[in-house]
């Protein structure tokens, strides 16, 4: 599909009116009426501009044949133009034409054009990507389709610039959501190593991958332990960086937890939903998508991306509950649960960026607990910082982007909850309640004193229903948000 921005009125015979309900509802309908050659009194009362409502009329004009009066509800954030358009271009990709016209001049609109066109190009990720017998229909995002974007004059060079990013970014999510989508048999560590090596040598970042043998020489045990039951995908650390600022700048670390596959190993999970376990590295994914928008976009600053990278697995070598572990901090770690596995990962991965990097921000994401998707169910991902300007930020951004957080208390009354007798830490409050906040209260011992530290759980968001498919897929949460974020930095 191809995006021409253009002033003058589009040759398309099919447009698309976007239109918020607003005080100016009213005086737009009237021009649609007149333009489509129908009464603006009928069209007032069946179209409302709800959210999402939509209303296809038969032009009465010659060379109109038809127009898509597309509601964006009332006061639409950046969330909702993504949410309105996907969702109007996924059902309607099959019955739309080659060439369309998509009017923003009318309500005043090309302040969005990111997001719309951001909203558009999602449209066009399909979740059956190993499905062998593929209907060939002919839809607008096939080879020569073609959307026409009018605007106004004045904004003629902002809109193209805001569509290319939105494009960009709507390419890269749906890189993520297909990874997140594979299975695991398609996607085992040394696969999100050579994913993130492609992107690398095409977008101009450097990566490292350690082997296991290598991984065991820098001291990574957590990782190395958690890797244990799986004998033919062994462990795998990544490490991405990009430098598009001077040393004088910002240096942000990410840190994505990248278990590809989680039975819960000898604490194996039930079976009703373990399928879903591949999408246990949704962390990973929104650290793969972040940096490699951040090169694509050549932001200015310098970001460095870590993902330990396992399989959690049942095997006699598995790692089991009661063993106490060595980590790359040093620290020894009591296992009281083997599904309580990414805090272990996690753990290594937050020890080695700390010393190796010593980023001014340091933030992971983790599809982490349970106990996170029971308090805030799937609507919004947990936050945990020690720094509130920080959070602050993030919670704006989230609240812009419509990849919500809400903010959960990291207090130290709840250390005590994650002693242990025989080692330095143990992996499992023994009490059933706040898993989500425990579980970063052992996260923050790894961090070695960091003051900007942020951490995401993910659970629950990473994955989800959705209208796209019939089952959960992948929806790249937190590749817009940290993305939103680094460019305001």
């Amino acid at each position: 599909m191809k995006i021409n921005i253009i002033s003058q009125n589009t040759a398309a015979k099919v447009i698309i009116f976007p239109l918020i309900d607003n005080d100016n509802l009213v005086e737009n309908l009237s021009k649609i009426a007149k333009h489509v050659g129908l009464s603006a009194e009928n069209l007032q009362q069946d179209f409302k501009a709800g959210l999402k409502e939509n209303l296809m009329l038969y032009g009465k004009h010659e060379g109109l044949e038809k127009v898509y009066l597309l509601g964006l509800g009332k006061n639409p954030k950046q969330a909702d133009f993504i949410k309105v358009f996907r969702s109007f271009f996924y059902n309607s990709k099959k019955k739309l034409p080659k060439n369309i016209g998509l009017k923003l001049k009318l309500a005043g609109l090309e302040e969005y054009a990111e997001f719309i066109v951001n909203g558009i190009c999602l449209a066009n990720y399909e979740v059956g990507i190993y499905k062998t017998e593929k209907k060939i229909e002919v839809d607008f995002f096939s080879e020569g389709g073609i959307l026409e974007i009018q605007v106004a004059e004045n904004t003629l060079e902002k809109v193209e610039i805001a569509a290319k990013i939105g494009q960009e970014i709507a390419e890269t999510q749906a890189r993520i959501m297909a990874l997140v989508d594979a299975p695991a048999n398609f996607k085992y560590p040394q696969k999100l190593a050579e994913f993130a090596i492609e992107a690398g040598e095409k977008y101009g970042f450097d990566v490292k991958v350690f082997d296991e043998k290598q991984c065991y020489e820098l001291g990574l045990h957590a990782l190395l332990s958690v890797g244990k039951g799986s004998t033919e995908n062994p462990v795998r650390f990544i490490v991405m960086e990009y430098k598009g600022s001077d040393e004088k700048g910002k240096k942000i670390g990410l840190v994505g937890k990248g278990v590809t596959f989680d039975t819960g190993g000898i604490s194996i999970k039930g079976s009703a939903s373990m399928s879903y376990m591949k999408s246990d590295m949704g962390g990973a994914g929104a650290v793969l998508g972040t940096i490699e928008l951040a090169a694509k976009l050549k932001l200015p600053i310098h970001l460095i991306g870590v993902i330990p990278a396992t399989e959690n697995c049942v095997d006699g070598n598995a790692l089991k509950p009661s063993d106490v572990i060595s980590s790359y901090s040093g620290k020894t770690i009591e296992v009281i649960d083997t599904d309580a596995e990414g805090r272990l990962v996690l753990a290594d991965g937050l020890a080695y960026i700390k010393k190796n990097y010593e980023p001014d921000i340091i933030v992971d994401l983790a599809t982490l607990t349970g106990n996170c998707i029971a308090a805030l169910g799937y609507v919004a991902a947990g936050l945990l910082s020690n720094n509130d300007e920080l959070s602050d930020k993030l919670l704006n951004i989230s609240q812009l982007t419509g990849e919500k957080l809400w903010r959960l208390p990291l207090w130290d009354d709840y250390k005590d909850m994650m002693n242990s007798d025989v080692a330095d830490i143990k992996n499992l409050s023994s009490m059933p309640l706040a898993g989500a906040i425990t579980a970063a209260k052992f996260l923050e011992v790894f961090i070695d004193g960091h003051t900007n530290w942020a951490h995401l759980d993910i659970a629950g968001l990473a994955f989800g229903d959705s209208e796209f498919a019939k089952m959960k897929s992948g929806t790249a949460y937190g590749v817009r948000l940290l993305t939103a974020w680094l460019r305001e930095i």
